[in-house]
């Protein structure tokens, strides 16, 4: 086996930002299981029709749903931990599937385990001729604690067996609210059977681009432009946000100002950013005016003259229907 060091996971607690699909994949499961799902979203300020739409939840809103998932199915864990593949994590899922190797594919997971779905962090090492992977739920709120530990040791190990024909040979143990995941450090080398037209290199400048929008933003700030992501149909109202967060306006201003900003500018940041996506695929002022909450498509140009000194339609690429 070649010499490696298996990098420390790029989080080390489980409050981070996360793709909304997390919060799917549940409501999925429950729904398959004959479960309403509208109960699983009280708490969340979220609807049903909400997930389908917002692309990014707090891991505040996640945790809720998992809760309410866990009260109502306590002996689903392991189950639900058997549907994730790395398909289910994206970008980080498309880099796991392009890497060249099993410990390729661990360096990823682990180095982008921020844009997972993950609650309970592994941190792995090399002990002998064997991988450990010790995962270590005590941080999590004490009612949710082991049902997240049982799911995600089990996600960790399903990923890991899907990576190769006839998997890796992981071993788990359960003690109390810590799980221990081993396999064969020999596997590491093991080639996997790639995607014709993998592109490593591309898939992990999609985790870059995002795990570095995500990381470089204080906590606070970070919930605050999800929350408002979700809103903003609405105006982001900061009432409602504040309330999402269980804090007063009056704190959360102070928490924004202790981050260096305030609730306007991080609203005009989330716009602004949402407004070049929306333009650059070819899509109308006027629609993107009220998917940012503009009432109409003049607040929307007065809104991009300012950010960058041009009007909407600088950005905007031509759709099909222009060509004709």
């Amino acid at each position: 086996m070649s010499e490696r060091v298996l990098p420390a996971p790029a989080a080390t607690g489980w409050d981070f930002p996360r793709s909304a699909s997390g919060v799917r994949h549940l409501l999925d499961w429950a729904d398959r299981a004959g479960l309403p799902v509208g109960p699983l979203l009280v708490g969340t300020e979220l609807a049903h029709e909400d997930i389908e739409r917002v692309p990014v939840v707090t891991a505040a809103q996640e945790l809720a749903v998992a809760r309410s998932l866990a009260r109502r199915a306590p002996g689903a864990a392991a189950d639900v931990g058997r549907r994730y593949t790395a398909d289910s994590f994206g970008v980080m899922g498309w880099a796991m599937r392009s890497s060249t190797t099993v410990g390729d594919a661990v360096d990823v997971a682990l180095r982008f385990i921020d844009l997972s779905f993950a609650f309970v962090i592994p941190v792995a090492r090399l002990e002998g001729d064997r991988v450990v992977a010790d995962l270590d739920a005590t941080a999590l709120p004490a009612d949710v604690r082991r049902w997240l530990l049982v799911r995600d040791t089990t996600a960790v190990a399903t990923v890991l067996e899907s990576l190769v024909p006839g998997g890796v040979g992981v071993v788990v143990t359960f003690e109390g609210d810590r799980a221990t995941l081993s396999f064969p450090a020999a596997e590491l080398d093991r080639p996997l059977a790639r995607d014709r037209g993998a592109d490593r290199a591309a898939a992990e400048a999609a985790c870059l681009d995002i795990a570095d929008e995500r990381r470089d933003l204080p906590a606070t700030t970070a919930d605050v432009r999800v929350l408002v992501t979700q809103r903003l149909a609405d105006g982001a109202p900061m009432e409602q946000v504040a309330s999402a967060l269980g804090m007063t306006e009056r704190t959360l201003r102070r928490r924004l100002a202790a981050e260096g900003t305030g609730y306007r500018e991080v609203v005009d940041e989330v716009r602004r950013g949402l407004a070049d996506q929306l333009l650059a695929v070819g899509l109308p002022v006027a629609d993107v005016a009220t998917r940012l909450g503009y009432s109409e498509a003049a607040a929307l140009a007065h809104a991009h003259h300012r950010w960058t000194g041009t009007p909407p339609s600088s950005r905007r690429r031509p759709s099909r229907a222009d060509d004709r």
